[in-house]
């Protein structure tokens, strides 16, 4: 069908001048203002519209030019109201039912419940959600909820058990550990199944913001909220892989990351020079290079397809699961039972596939989701958000000045490059942690999406609780198992 075919065609006034206005099926508005001709297309630019008396008003969101605010311009974004005037009652309700019929076409939600973290980051959720998420919603007209967390699970309990045929999606406008909180909450339910594919959208507004920077850079668009936003807005959708870790009958569910080593340290126990701001994870980064640990430990992982050259083979053993609790043993032939998600299990046998090993010492182990870890450190550059793969990046050892280099190009991913470090894709991964080589009496923090999963002896508040044990952990990844809004 002819995109450019005419829907509607009339006389309207606009700024007191009658011109003709044009809608065509693809959803163009066009017009001449008697200088040039103008246009404004309903899914890129018209965020909503309202009526007042006998003119229509659209809610846009256009480029801004030379300081100046003008359609079709090139620069920033601002928004803009446009108003027309149709020159009869009749032609006043076409348009505006053609206008409706066209937003509505384009599958945007209408209702969203939005969680904001007064505490992350610069604790400037309140004023991003103020400033940024509130006004484009309400010119896009989208209904809402907004729901401030007040302690740390408060999103996971939410998500856990609200009425979700309420909601077209939830907006999460905080850091990355909010999102984790809302998709681990959404998968206890006894819905899962389904609670699971309602839309995320992630709104930048912490200290990393991952999974925010993964969504915008696809499209080379600026970790803003601006940005967050309008992809929430335009309903555009993509499937996200969702890890699962489980140590025992304990399970998290992972959407970004987890860590273990220098990378695990410097995220964890930078949290003592927060008023440091920002500059606090590089400062401590170029501490812990100076004072450099590794950690002894075990690698076990199911190499994705032409990642086979990887490790090493597992000569004369098998793994055999007991529930959730996975182990090798000398003889062959044992399928693994692996629990793949929630409340369904799954049986897989993983025996014929090629299952390697890596020994440690280990300076870092990364296994990463997404190519963002934050918006200054692209983890991992070959990341997909829905392949059913999860990225390993892995650091043994290498010289101080070596790991300086290899820290900066984090910013580019460059660091992947490096003959210092293994980067490869897994289907699954069990991790078996020790003590730190120069003091078998400390061992290290797991880390997984900005939480802490396990704490050994000796390490950085170590007496705290923590979900898990400083011990074996299996990871398995599901594909596409979570919703994202997105901006393609």
């Amino acid at each position: 069908m002819d995109q450019n075919r005419e829907t509607i065609s009339d006389l309207v006034k606009i700024d007191g001048v009658t011109t003709t206005l044009t809608l065509t099926y693809a959803g163009k508005l066009s017009w001449n203002d008697g200088d040039s001709q103008r246009s404004l297309t309903i899914e890129k630019e018209v965020l909503g519209f309202s009526i007042q008396g006998s003119r229509i008003f659209l809610k846009t969101i256009v480029e801004k030019s030379d300081g100046s605010c003008c359609v079709g311009g090139k620069g920033a974004l601002v928004r803009k109201s446009f108003a027309f005037e149709p020159l009869s009652e009749s032609s006043l309700q076409l348009w505006s039912n053609m206008i409706r019929q066209k937003l509505d076409s384009l599958g945007r939600p209408k209702k969203l419940l939005v969680l904001v973290n007064p505490f992350g980051g610069r604790k400037s959720a309140l004023k991003i959600f103020a400033a940024d998420v509130k006004p484009l919603l309400d010119d896009a007209n989208i209904l809402f909820t907004m729901q401030e967390t007040t302690h740390q699970l408060h999103a996971k309990q939410i998500a856990s058990k609200i009425d979700l045929s309420m909601y077209d999606g939830i907006v999460c406008v905080s850091g990355d550990g909010i999102l984790v909180e809302v998709v681990n909450g959404l998968m206890e339910r006894d819905d899962w199944e389904s609670a699971i594919r309602m839309p995320l959208g992630v709104v930048p507004a912490g200290t990393g913001n991952g999974m925010a920077k993964s969504l915008l850079d696809t499209v080379g668009q600026p970790c803003t909220a601006l940005y967050a936003v309008l992809a929430i807005i335009r309903g555009h959708r993509r499937s996200l892989d969702v890890a699962t870790i489980l140590q025992g009958d304990t399970r998290f569910y992972s959407v970004l990351m987890l860590a273990w080593g220098l990378v695990a340290d410097i995220d964890i126990e930078s949290e003592k020079f927060r008023w440091m701001g920002s500059a606090r994870m590089d400062f401590y980064a170029l501490l812990r290079i100076i004072h450099l640990r590794t950690y002894n430990g075990q690698l076990y992982f199911l190499p994705a397809p032409g990642y086979e050259a990887f490790g090493n083979k597992i000569g004369g053993q098998s793994f055999e699961c007991v529930g959730d609790s996975c182990t090798h043993r000398p003889n062959q032939g044992v399928p693994i039972k692996i629990q793949q998600h929630g409340n369904r299990h799954s049986s897989i046998d993983l025996q014929n596939l090629n299952w390697k090993k890596i020994d440690g010492p280990f300076v870092s182990v990364w296994l990463h989701n997404v190519p963002w870890a934050s918006e200054d450190t692209m983890a991992a550059p070959d990341a997909k958000f829905a392949d059913g793969y999860l990225d390993l990046i892995i650091m043994r050892t290498c010289s101080k000045l070596s790991l300086l280099a290899l820290m900066i190009e984090l910013n580019n991913g460059n660091h992947v490059k490096s003959p210092d470090v293994l980067y490869l894709k897994v289907k699954a991964f069990i991790l078996e942690p020790g003590s730190r080589t120069a003091d078998p009496s400390r061992e290290g923090i797991i880390d997984s999406d900005g939480e802490v999963l396990a704490r050994g002896k000796g390490a950085y508040k170590c007496k705290q609780k923590s979900l898990m044990t400083y011990g074996k952990l299996q990871i398995t990844v599901d594909q596409g198992l979570a919703t994202l809004f997105s901006p393609i």
